[in-house]
């Protein structure tokens, strides 16, 4: 597990959009779409897990985003796949906003999540 790192202020990610954080910068051998639903933030892994694909360019609908690649989607709350051809679900990480600013907790998963 990562330390906490900011990753953006609030009104930085649009709604529905991600932003993506590096590798490098997770402190993970990974990198990890944060996106923005509403008033929500949810972080999961941004590779797909069928193919490679980053689902943080994927499109979203509510808090499900599909891979850009071969349709899969997947459950940025829980992480879980919701339609094949992925059948693996991808990692949740925690975020908490702390005043105007967003903090990403790499590889903490979120409460109820479903573990890859």
């Amino acid at each position: 597990m990562a330390d906490a790192i900011k990753v953006a202020n609030v009104g930085d990610i649009e709604d529905e959009e991600a932003l993506i954080v590096e590798a490098d910068d997770t402190g993970l051998d990974k990198a990890i779409a944060v996106f923005r639903v509403g008033e929500e933030y949810f972080a999961i892994d941004d590779m797909c897990t069928h193919a490679v694909a980053s689902l943080g360019d994927g499109y979203t609908d509510g808090d499900i985003v599909e891979c850009p690649i071969h349709a899969a989607k997947f459950s940025m709350q829980t992480g879980e796949a919701l339609t094949l051809p992925a059948t693996k679900p991808v990692c949740t990480h925690q975020v908490e906003v702390r005043g105007d600013e967003i903090w990403l907790l790499p590889g903490v998963p979120v409460p109820g999540a479903i573990l890859s």
